[in-house]
């Protein structure tokens, strides 16, 4: 009978395909090492200070730009604004993003903007404890510097100050500064927009205690961080390359199994099923995002990848869990609610708690998880235990590939008693499971620390001075070891037209789950997994009988 490729490929034809593999792997790693620039650019501003002579609210629709046409009556610091009896209410903090004589481009993807204050020691003003400060701020943009500018977003946010005056509080260290963590102040999904401009005022309301005991502010300073878009068209190419790519091999894997006389089994529909989500996080749709003003595409991109985690770590259980080999009748998803079950507990809860920040950022860009203290504790918190879920997940994993090989080396001590050419090629057999094996376990511990790095390298500006920086080469060397992982998969575990032995009761010899019942003649050893026999039945499949031959 017919078994898989991976079992009645040739070894010369095997290791040519290992090597094609493994040098789209080094291209892949290449391509962000050498050809794409690193992944986000972090560009420092300053913000002016406007004049509102007449106080407007920022409902009135009065912009205050800090340069260019029409720009506003602006001073140099709050000494100055003193001299001139100007209120603090009467100033108005103005950013021009990007800086002079450049552009915002849609290749940017997205834009995050990080705020800290400069805030000078004073006796008789000092931050006191649990300060809070409320930021009333608007967001406009235009595509030419001639056009009126329309607003995008205004809110009131508060914020709550972390800062640390590190020399004694006397007199004599009036006007130095407190060191303050960065906050968490903006994020849009899209760039659609060449220019934009922030209005950031800081009300003061004695009465109401509002901005009172929150310092001496100098300056507000911002970071804006956006994705490189020379990053950008090279991931998309990329995209646009592999989608084409994983889709004919999934049709080809199909057409294979839906030939055979029986029904696909377990394994071979979690392949499928594999091969569908990368498909699906592999469409480039976000070429439509460069076109069009999606503020939700990086929501979408998570929804996206949580659900190819979740596939490809359900994927791992029960590909080990299908060449365990032992009594344990397998072949159906039931057996594995135990272990899918938290994976699938573990994704909701992701999808929640990115629903909580980037789902409200949809309405609010100035909604931030991290800006109230229960919020950060629990941010924090999530991505702790999300990266220790990982690890337990690992090894996890590790434990049950050590079953699986400890089960094999039980049944191997039934070799020597074959012939010589039967001995030679189940070692051959098993000698490709296990490396398939052990590809598997390096796969999943790369994914692992991919996933923790990320989930720090998204909260790296929320850490204080611990930062993680993740260049090109990791993005697209692992990108490109997912699609390679399953493209090697679809085509090694489909159904071959070659056969082994000219009769009925010739050697099979699966690895893999797949039909076909042998008899009882010469030596026999249990090799395999559970599968489903073409009748119908699932029972325990059985090496048998005579030499193998191709």
């Amino acid at each position: 009978m017919a078994g898989a490729i991976i079992e009645n490929m040739s070894t010369k034809k095997l290791v040519i395909v290992g090597v094609i593999l493994l040098l789209f792997q080094v291209f892949s790693f290449m391509v962000g090492g050498l050809i794409a620039p690193s992944p986000t650019t972090a560009v420092p501003y300053i913000a002016t200070k406007c004049v509102d002579v007449v106080h407007h609210s920022q409902k009135n629709n009065k912009w205050f730009s800090p340069w260019g046409p029409n720009q506003c009556s602006k001073i140099r610091d709050f000494e100055e604004a003193t001299v001139k009896r100007i209120e603090a209410n009467n100033i108005v903090f103005a950013v021009h993003i990007p800086g002079p004589n450049k552009e915002m481009s849609a290749w940017f993807q997205f834009m995050l903007v990080i705020l800290q204050f400069d805030i000078a020691f004073k006796m008789y003003n000092q931050i006191e404890d649990g300060a809070v400060v409320t930021i009333d701020v608007g967001l406009a943009y235009r595509d030419d510097s001639l056009s009126e500018w329309t607003e995008m977003a205004h809110s009131i946010e508060q914020r709550k100050l972390s800062c640390n005056f590190t020399t004694e509080k006397i007199i004599e260290n009036e006007g130095r500064y407190y060191e303050c963590d960065l906050l968490p102040f903006m994020e849009v999904g899209n760039v659609a927009h060449k220019y934009y401009l922030l209005n950031i005022r800081l009300p003061v309301n004695e009465r109401k205690k509002v901005n009172i005991g929150i310092g001496e502010i100098k300056d507000i300073r911002l970071v804006g961080i956006h994705q490189n878009g020379g990053f950008t068209k090279v991931w998309f190419a990329m995209k646009t390359f592999l989608t084409p790519s994983i889709l004919i091999i999934m049709v080809w894997y199909w057409r294979r199994i839906t030939l055979m006389t029986r029904p696909p089994v377990l394994l071979e529909r979690m392949i499928f099923a594999l091969g569908i989500s990368m498909t699906f996080i592999n469409i480039p749709v976000e070429w439509f995002s460069v076109g069009f003003n999606w503020t939700w595409m990086l929501l979408f991109g998570d929804i996206r990848q949580g659900i190819f985690y979740a596939m490809l770590l359900s994927f791992w259980i029960i590909f080990c869990g299908e060449h365990l080999m032992d009594q344990t009748e397998r072949n159906r998803f039931s057996v594995y609610w135990k272990q899918i079950g938290p994976i699938v507990f573990g994704s909701f809860c992701l999808f929640i708690f990115d629903m909580c920040e980037r789902g409200v950022q949809l309405k609010n860009p100035f909604f931030s998880i991290w800006a109230s203290e229960v919020g950060t504790e629990l941010a924090m918190a999530f991505i702790i235990v999300a990266g220790i879920c990982a690890c337990l997940y690992f090894l996890f994993l590790c434990f049950m590939v050590f079953q699986v090989f400890r089960n094999i080396s039980c049944k191997r001590s039934s070799l020597p008693a074959m012939t010589k050419a039967r001995r030679l090629h189940y070692e051959g057999l098993i000698f490709r499971f296990k490396f398939l094996m052990l590809v598997t376990l390096a796969c999943a511990a790369m994914t692992v620390i991919f996933f923790i790095i990320s989930q720090v390298n998204e909260g790296h500006w929320h850490w204080g001075d611990y930062t993680v920086q993740v260049n090109s080469a990791f993005f697209t060397g692992i990108y490109g070891m997912w699609n390679l992982y399953v493209f090697a998969l679809l085509f090694l575990y489909a159904p071959s037209h070659k056969h082994y032995g000219d009769e009925q009761s010739g050697v099979n010899a699966n690895l893999i789950c797949s039909g076909g019942q042998g008899t009882s003649s010469g030596e026999e050893i249990q090799l395999t997994t559970t599968i489903t026999h073409v009748d119908g039945p699932t029972e325990i499949y059985k090496m048998t009988g005579k030499e193998a031959q191709e």
